[in-house]
């Protein structure tokens, strides 16, 4: 089945630009007073505009909705770690499609869609990537030292070191592999992990904003305006190969603001990871003047991300498979014929794990539901019109006691229809071609929340489960770290203080290791750990299907002092 009615006699190239943490409010144009966006200004003056566009209110189902056209409840990447950041591999992604349609993919900077096989980008159809891995550098996944300057990245199956700072690295990597591309039509996408924390860069873009805002608001708006240098010398580069005109350049975000709300948040109540407007509103500009959007014009109906991938399949006419169905809905009509969103469009927001206690907790009705210029947040038994209260400060259910009973049957239908999602972990291939040896980090690890520098430095005293898929039957090695084998440090060793070009993390917790415990499936073995020793290797022979892995420090006194948070996991044999 091919999408779009309209025929264009040259088929469109595709830029899609996602930052990471950089809400509405944080942009010049839309009415920042201190922050300077002249790049993204012009792009946006010239832009057909999604004014009331909506994305989750964390990373990572914003990107699987986007890659899917799928509610991240139906897709499984519902959350930033914890075993929920893993994308349903039954789903096309928007790579796979472009790929069917012989266009060239490309990705460049953040993923957070799951770091191993069979879930990382290469797997879901780009056919080149650099990336780093989880919800960005310095996670507990990336490479040890990391600090946004001179960095180690994954080039699919490798790691390489690139020199400059982070966002100018994912940016010149697509420009040079775009060169490469020639007469192919590509799609290329660019996931800034700036300005998500931590707040490192180049001192020359803070600088100007110093004396205006709080250290880490400059630190925050100078990651902004590095990213806008970056856009214009994008364009510079569109211009000068004549591919301006024909390729469609999208400009968006992912969540609500991170760190700006307290300069300006055009009135919305909320930031990142919150429900109310300011957590999920965001912007949202496409600009393609071979297909008419271009001009400044505006779209104010509902939209969200889901619906990014079946306009993409309009605007370009792609081929997809019959029967392939999405929760998102084409904007074509509107961007380029001024067709209205449909004013019965509903749409429900909610993200997160079921892990009562930790930090991303929801379960049923911890959602807000959308609909025209309403906002029901359920858990609350919160309604509020928008329209005349942008700041969502007048809760008015009392007054629409129908409306309210309206949208709670809507979600109620919605929740039903999922199952058993929510407590469903979607497992890691082992001992695969693709993938073998298998780098494991406790980012992974399900009902524990460990995936950053102060959880692995600091020490969660925890320990998670990998859920797991042996690929091939045999023997395996299973070597447990307390650090990334880079690091070279050993097992009981306090990690020094890393001392960044721009920031720093402070010296890491030594624990008193004298025994590894591991257990994969019903089987477990421990072993002793010697003051000298970097890593515990174990060999397991296992079945082909499903497993868990699930692994202990102990003291001299056999207490379980907390998990491995990296293990490498090898097949060597039949």
């Amino acid at each position: 089945m091919k999408g779009g009615s309209v025929r264009y006699t040259s088929i469109p190239n595709v830029i899609l630009i996602l930052t990471d943490d950089q809400g509405y409010g944080d942009i010049s144009c839309l009415g920042n007073p201190v922050l300077h966006t002249p790049h993204i200004d012009n792009l946006w003056t010239d832009s057909v505009r999604c004014t009331d566009f909506h994305v989750a209110p964390v990373c990572t189902p914003t990107r699987s909705e986007l890659l899917t056209g799928r509610d991240a409840f139906y897709n499984h990447a519902t959350f930033v770690c914890m075993g929920r950041s893993l994308l349903r591999t039954d789903l096309p992604t928007m790579a796979d499609i472009f790929t069917q349609n012989d266009y060239r993919t490309g990705h460049f900077g953040k993923w957070h869609l799951g770091d191993n096989y069979p879930y990382r980008p290469q797997d879901r159809g780009f056919q080149e990537t650099i990336y780093h891995p989880a919800w960005g550098i310095t996670s507990a996944a990336d490479y040890y030292g990391n600090d946004y300057f001179d960095d180690y990245y994954r080039h699919k199956d490798q790691i390489e070191k690139y020199d400059g700072y982070c966002t100018d690295v994912w940016f010149r990597e697509a420009i040079r592999w775009i060169e490469q591309c020639e007469n192919q039509p590509f799609f290329a996408y660019i996931a800034t992990n700036a300005p998500h924390g931590p707040l490192w860069v180049p001192d020359q873009y803070r600088r100007r904003y110093q004396k205006e805002v709080s250290a880490n608001e400059a630190s925050f708006f100078g990651m902004i305006a590095n990213i806008d240098e970056n856009l214009g010398r994008l364009e510079k580069f569109l211009i000068r190969k004549d591919i301006k005109d024909n390729t469609i350049l999208i400009f968006m975000t992912d969540n609500g603001t991170a760190t700006g709300e307290n300069v300006y948040n055009a009135q919305m109540r909320g930031r990142k990871a919150s429900l109310y407007e300011g957590g999920h509103r965001v912007p949202f500009f496409v600009h393609w003047p071979a297909g008419g959007l271009q001009g400044g014009r505006d779209v104010d109906g509902l939209t969200r991300g889901t619906d990014v991938l079946p306009t993409l399949i309009d605007l370009c006419q792609l081929d997809m498979d019959d029967g392939l169905t999405f929760d998102g809905i084409s904007l074509a009509d509107s961007l380029q014929n001024d067709q209205p969103v449909s004013s019965e469009r509903k749409a429900i927001m909610q993200f997160g794990h079921s892990n009562l206690g930790v930090w991303g907790y929801t379960e049923k009705d911890h959602a807000v539901v959308m609909w025209n210029q309403w906002r029901f947040l359920i858990n609350e038994n919160e309604l509020y019109n928008i329209s005349r209260d942008p700041s969502q400060i007048s809760d008015c259910s009392n007054n629409y006691p129908n409306l309210v009973k309206q949208l709670r049957d809507y979600y109620e239908d919605w929740w039903d229809s999922l199952g058993d999602n929510l407590d469903v972990h979607q497992p890691l291939t082992i001992g695969n071609e693709h993938e073998n040896p298998t780098r494991l980090s406790s980012c992974d690890w399900a009902w524990v929340y460990a995936d950053n520098q102060p959880n692995i430095r600091g020490c969660v005293m925890d320990s998670g489960t990998w859920h797991l898929e042996v690929d091939k039957k045999g023997l395996y090695s299973f070597t447990l770290r307390r650090w990334p084998e880079e690091s070279g440090l050993r097992v009981s060793d306090a990690a020094p203080v890393m001392q960044g070009i721009d920031g720093f993390w402070p010296a890491g917790k030594a624990l008193p290791v004298s025994k590894s415990w591991i257990q994969v499936g019903l089987e477990a073995k421990q072993q002793i750990v010697k003051p000298t020793d970097t890593k515990s290797r174990f060999e397991m022979v296992l079945e082909t299907g499903p497993t868990t892995l699930k692994t202990w420090w102990c003291d001299a006194n056999d207490s379980m002092l907390a998990g491995a948070y990296y293990v490498t996991v090898e097949h060597l044999q039949l």
